[in-house]
């Protein structure tokens, strides 16, 4: 089943065309990642998705129910969270989830215990100060608290990890990780390694269009890279290759790789380690990562 489905949509703001035809669908379970450069028109397709932004043609459909532009009849089923959640400051964490229950009418016990719930997800049960003296990604970790407060079958977070350290970044995903247990999620970004990391599908955005989507898993072995590594015991004979071979590229003192080559070349190098008796320690094929299809969508 399709949670999200977005048909030929297009969204010109003036003379600027930001989204073309656009078209992708969201499992039901899945972790969905919407990657594109700054500016491609994630944010804005998110804002459509939520009934804020019309669109010119096009239609978009949440868990089989039609968004309507300025309704909200199908946010009843969509959590959001924005790039840069704002909060009320002077309220604690667990006053903020509960005021945010109270507003949307869920019944005192269940509030406190999807509050006490929530907390505990993101790592946050125990704080008690006020949300003005958190960080980033502490206010990240309660915008995501926030957005799964109501139950949503899909979850909305636009560049939930920008701006984030490492460990900040880890913890978000995390919580994403844990929380396609009680929704779908989608998330935009252009950070890939996170994409590459939860992500089981995926929909590239470019030029207002999707250029590539679907199953990671599927559109990696479909972009299956004919490269490999060959890791030598020795600085030397590494060099001693690269000499014979110039378009290798020298990963680390002792490893050469050779990307994008068919099988004629890699036995003719292969025939030049045996012939010349290099020793090596190591030969990998190199599988195809999440930025080597990126880089090869944008510069179509």
């Amino acid at each position: 089943m399709e949670m999200l489905n977005v048909s030929h949509v297009s969204k010109q703001f003036g003379e600027k065309k930001v989204l073309s035809d656009l078209s992708f669908s969201v499992p039901a379970g899945s972790v969905f990642g919407f990657v594109g450069q700054n500016g491609a028109g994630k944010t804005t397709t998110m804002k459509m998705i939520l009934g804020l932004i019309a669109a010119d043609r096009g239609e978009i459909y949440v868990n089989g129910e039609k968004v309507t532009y300025g309704q909200n009849k199908t946010n009843r089923y969509v959590g959001y969270l924005p790039d840069v959640p704002e909060f009320y400051s002077y309220m604690t964490p667990r006053e903020y989830l509960n005021f945010c229950g109270e507003i949307t009418g869920m019944e005192t016990n269940k509030n406190k215990s999807r509050t006490t719930e929530l907390l505990a997800l993101v790592g946050l049960e125990h704080e008690k100060r006020h949300i003005k003296g958190f960080s980033r990604g502490m206010k990240q970790r309660l915008g995501i608290a926030q957005a799964l407060m109501n139950q949503p079958k899909l979850l909305i977070c636009d560049e939930p990890t920008s701006a984030l350290d490492p460990v900040g970044r880890k913890e978000i995903l995390d919580i994403l990780v844990s929380s396609k247990e009680q929704t779908t999620v989608l998330f935009s970004t252009h950070i890939l390694s996170d994409v590459e990391r939860i992500c089981n599908a995926i929909a590239f955005i470019k030029d207002g269009k999707i250029a590539l989507s679907g199953n990671l898993e599927q559109i990696k072995n479909m972009h299956q890279a004919a490269g490999f590594e060959i890791e030598f015991e020795d600085s030397s004979d590494a060099d001693k290759l690269l000499f014979v071979f110039p378009d290798g590229k020298k990963r680390r003192e002792r490893n050469i790789a050779f990307d994008d080559v068919n099988e004629q070349k890699m036995m003719d190098v292969l025939g030049v380690v045996v012939n010349q008796k290099l020793a090596f320690t190591k030969i990998e094929r190199l599988e195809p990562t999440l930025e080597s299809l990126f880089l090869e969508v944008v510069s179509k």
